[in-house]
């Protein structure tokens, strides 16, 4: 499989509050590469955020804000790209989200939740959280809610489902963002 896994943390409630992003690249089953950086939001910080993530507004201080970031992450969402996230609703408002903010064109980019993946294919699991799936399919989850981690973690689920269901069945959960 070929896909990029992503991951934002946000300030707050706000779609365009994104403080922090990863992407994990994973080409023939293999990760092959991982991107991760702070982002300076243009709001303010709420306390229950930064008890979830850790991150306070002096670490984004001098982060780049998301047009910077955009630059360099743009060549990875094409009409061809699958890009993963656990939770993709959120993932992929908090992208549209920062791209409307500033007046961005949105990309055009194939999507799959690892979250609707793993409530079709374990039905047993008493829920379909991440830091859920990863102890049930035995894989490591140090730091829940840094977004290179769980990004990493996104994208083993996702190998693991192809490996034991095969493709067929994650391919009828890939939507068009």
């Amino acid at each position: 499989m070929n896909f990029i896994a992503m991951d934002f943390e946000t300030a707050n409630a706000k779609p365009y509050s994104a403080c922090s992003l990863a992407l994990v690249m994973v080409r023939n089953d293999q990760i092959v590469g991982e991107y991760y950086t702070l982002i300076q939001p243009e709001t303010d910080f709420f306390w229950r955020n930064i008890q979830i993530h850790h991150i306070h507004p002096q670490d984004v201080a001098h982060a780049p804000k998301f047009p910077e970031v955009w630059e360099q992450i743009q060549p990875y969402f094409n009409p061809k790209s699958l890009v993963v996230a656990h939770n993709a609703a959120f993932d992929n408002k908090v992208l549209a989200g920062c791209l409307d903010y500033y007046h961005l064109a949105k990309p055009q980019y194939l999507s799959l939740c690892t979250v609707r993946t793993s409530r079709k294919l374990y039905p047993e699991c008493p829920n379909h959280r991440l830091n859920t799936m990863c102890d049930h399919l035995q894989i490591d989850l140090e730091n829940h809610h840094d977004a290179l981690e769980d990004s990493r973690a996104c994208a083993k689920i996702l190998l693991r489902q192809a490996y034991s269901f095969g493709t067929d069945p994650l391919k009828k959960l890939v939507t068009i963002q």
